[in-house]
């Protein structure tokens, strides 16, 4: 097995699956101008007329978790770095979930559950165990402000979908898991929780990123 996926053949992989899950995404905003990127959220593409993409987006994502996970088994040392490395591969599985279980299925928040919250915590016991190495004390600032922007992207997600939820509210517009979400947004609502979505799932796959090139710079 190691003289297959040796680490540099992993952190490679984890570069193209990495390209492959933003392409399928960018493709996504030219073939489905329909969901406005500002207040739709990614999952929401899966009902539209391009599911494949959206499903290869997610499973894209979640390969390039486990890829970077696998890298990582390589170079940690610690218990604690360990269960932050089975963490990113619970990440893995959570994004995997979110392309065979759309928004409308009901294992779709349990997707949610496993990939979003624990690669923040994995990537910081992985990061902190890192810095102790002298190769990747040297790239400390990229691999901290990456690994941080990973709980910061996720609280900003959630307070932009606590403000729309209000916003909708004041306008007299029902929220639910079985109400269909609205086409429009009312004047006066503040709709950037797309943006928000984006920008976490930018932050999830640079990491992965990082790692990887970071990795193959030594």
């Amino acid at each position: 097995m190691e003289s297959i996926l040796s680490p540099a053949l992993l952190a490679k992989l984890t570069l193209g699956s990495s390209a492959l899950s933003l392409l399928c995404l960018l493709i996504l905003h030219f073939v489905s101008r329909e969901y406005k990127p500002s207040w739709r959220m990614i999952s929401e593409y899966a009902l539209g007329k391009h599911k494949w993409l959206i499903t290869s987006f997610f499973i894209f994502w979640g390969l390039s978790s486990f890829f970077v996970a696998l890298l990582l088994f390589n170079l940690v040392t610690s218990n604690a770095a360990i269960i932050g490395v089975v963490l990113i591969i619970i990440s893995g599985i959570g994004a995997i979930m979110g392309g065979l279980f759309d928004v409308k299925h009901k294992l779709h928040g349990m997707a949610f559950g496993l990939g979003i919250p624990t690669l923040p915590i994995g990537a910081l016991l992985v990061a902190y165990h890192l810095l102790q190495n002298a190769n990747w004390h040297t790239h400390s600032t990229a691999l901290l402000v990456s690994s941080h922007a990973l709980w910061i992207s996720v609280v900003l997600m959630a307070l932009s979908m606590m403000i729309l939820f209000s916003g909708f509210k004041k306008a007299g517009i029902a929220m639910g898991p079985d109400v269909e979400p609205p086409t429009v947004v009312p004047a006066g609502v503040i709709a950037v929780n797309g943006y928000a979505n984006r920008l976490l799932v930018l932050c999830y796959v640079h990491w992965s990123v990082m790692i990887a090139m970071t990795y193959l710079s030594f």
